[in-house]
């Protein structure tokens, strides 16, 4: 099964569940932890998806925890902060993934309701998530969505520097409203 397809599985789910998922945990189990897994990662395996990463920030902020960290040779690549479906993400506080940025060595950032997916980086400053997300995939308007270059992040395609290449063009060639529709939905990878 193709990605556009397993995202267009848990739109249908996302519609139908929509009155149960009435908290973090409900989403992440329902719609979080399925895209992770359509990107081709083990979520069974806390090798590869640790659940609650330690993302402690010594001396400024103890306790920290990333709700998923996808891991690669036992470190964080990418980064997954989960919020409840009921959440707008437009006016969500961005500061927990912002902090697990500059306590992990992750790139990579991934902010989302479940409905929602908003692709963060440190293409800025380094070890600083940038204030505008690169892309956003919105399960309900996957026409829009950048499904070519939202691939390089699965487990197979994963190199940094061509996400980072690719995470720059969208960023900077044409800014990613937030209105949830991505003009350059249908660029080349």
């Amino acid at each position: 099964m193709d990605l556009i397809d397993q995202l267009q599985a848990l739109a249908s789910r996302a519609q139908q569940a929509s009155d149960s998922l009435t908290n973090e945990e409900a989403t992440k189990m329902a719609l979080i932890a399925p895209f992770i897994q359509s990107l081709g990662y083990d979520i069974f395996n806390p090798v590869e998806v640790k659940p609650e990463f330690s993302a402690d920030l010594p001396g400024i902020k103890q306790g920290e925890r990333v709700d998923y960290a996808i891991l690669e040779d036992g470190h964080p690549k990418i980064l997954v902060e989960a919020k409840p479906y009921t959440s707008d993400l437009r006016t969500a506080e961005m500061g927990q993934l912002s902090r697990y940025f500059q306590a992990t060595k992750a790139r990579i950032g991934i902010l989302t309701n479940g409905r929602l997916f908003q692709f963060f980086s440190d293409l800025d400053d380094r070890n600083l998530m940038d204030q505008k997300p690169f892309a956003e995939i919105d399960l309900f308007d996957l026409r829009s969505a950048p499904i070519e270059q939202i691939k390089q992040m699965s487990k197979t395609m994963f190199d940094i520097d061509n996400l980072l290449s690719t995470a720059e063009r969208l960023k900077y060639l044409v800014r990613v409203p937030c209105s949830g529709v991505n003009p350059l939905a249908s660029a080349p990878a």
